[in-house]
């Protein structure tokens, strides 16, 4: 992003945006041999599941002529691609690291240099997976959430422990998954018609039964404590079960699981045939329902793929996995 004539950040030329990243850091090409790749450049704020298509279909592609992979992208969004990806890019055996900036790049205190200096070094890892990089955290990129528009240290990783840091040296911790010669799969496709709803005292049902009655396909649901619904909302959530469209429920607590038998209200829920989030974060809630959508046309099959843990995004025990933020 660059100042317009206002002096409000817009979005770069191409020719611009290239030659901002090949200039930010002579030495950066020091470290690897590296090759550029544009694919879009927008405000992040227009993210869209057909631009996470062409991201993953980008990787697939060039798979077997690279090491690893750093994707630059703006913050806003970042946490949603990130999650997006990991289901797109089945069976990962390198690594592809997301990151981006706080500060604009054309800015003297920008983070950027730093946040790309480290990117493409956590790139030349034994590592595997889909992680995002901003400050000094390496987190997994399905866990991942922006907590501050401000801070440096954008993103927090809750239910699940930080992967890595960033200090005088990269330290990852003993676990995460190593390089692997296993085959990658593509599997793209998001459908983008669903609905997210975040419960409030006093919210009228209303609003569900208008989301159900205009196309909606799927929903998901922010619900308090461990998934509690309130009664007026259970013949909207049987109605959602008729109609085919699936619910899935997820706490507004920033940690823990869903746990919805442990209260009448959420037991009465799960009966209406909701889905039960666990402890997935929003952004992989949301992305993996609208890739379950495109891959179940029922709502067991779709409950089956959100409660399939294919890369660490979700713990359906409803133990809380505790670690640092």
């Amino acid at each position: 992003m660059v100042p317009n004539a206002q002096g409000v950040l817009d979005i770069a030329s191409k020719e611009n945006a290239l030659q901002a990243v090949l200039t930010m850091e002579p030495r950066l090409f020091g470290l690897a041999d590296i090759d550029l790749e544009y694919i879009v450049n927008i405000d992040s704020s227009d993210m869209k599941p057909s631009i996470w298509d062409r991201l993953a279909q980008a990787i697939h592609s060039v798979y077997s002529q690279y090491d690893g992979f750093v994707v630059l992208h703006g913050t806003d969004t970042m946490a949603y691609t990130a999650s997006a990806i990991t289901f797109a890019l089945r069976q990962l055996g390198k690594p592809v690291i997301f990151t981006g900036a706080q500060i604009s790049g054309h800015r003297i205190e920008s983070d950027a240099r730093r946040n790309l200096v480290n990117a493409v070094m956590v790139a030349c890892k034994n590592i595997a997976g889909v992680f995002l990089l901003v400050g000094e955290r390496i987190l997994l990129g399905v866990r991942s959430t922006k907590i501050s528009h401000s801070k440096l240290n954008a993103f927090a990783s809750f239910n699940w422990p930080r992967l890595g840091e960033v200090g005088r040296m990269i330290q990852l911790i003993p676990n995460v998954p190593p390089r692997s010669e296993q085959e990658l799969l593509l599997e793209c496709g998001f459908a983008a018609d669903i609905a997210v709803l975040s419960l409030a005292p006093g919210m009228p049902a209303s609003i569900l039964d208008h989301l159900l009655d205009h196309g909606i396909k799927g929903i998901v649901l922010n619900a308090y404590g461990t998934g509690n619904i309130p009664q007026v909302y259970l013949p909207s959530l049987e109605r959602a079960h008729q109609k085919n469209i699936p619910v899935v429920i997820r706490t507004q607590c920033l940690e823990g699981s869903t746990q919805m038998s442990v209260y009448a209200t959420g037991e009465k829920a799960l009966s209406c045939g909701v889905i039960e989030g666990f402890d997935m974060s929003l952004e992989a809630t949301i992305t993996k329902l609208m890739w379950a959508l495109k891959r179940g046309t029922t709502i067991d099959a779709i409950k089956t793929i959100i409660h399939t843990n294919y890369a660490g995004e979700i713990n359906c025990n409803g133990h809380l996995t505790t670690g640092n933020h």
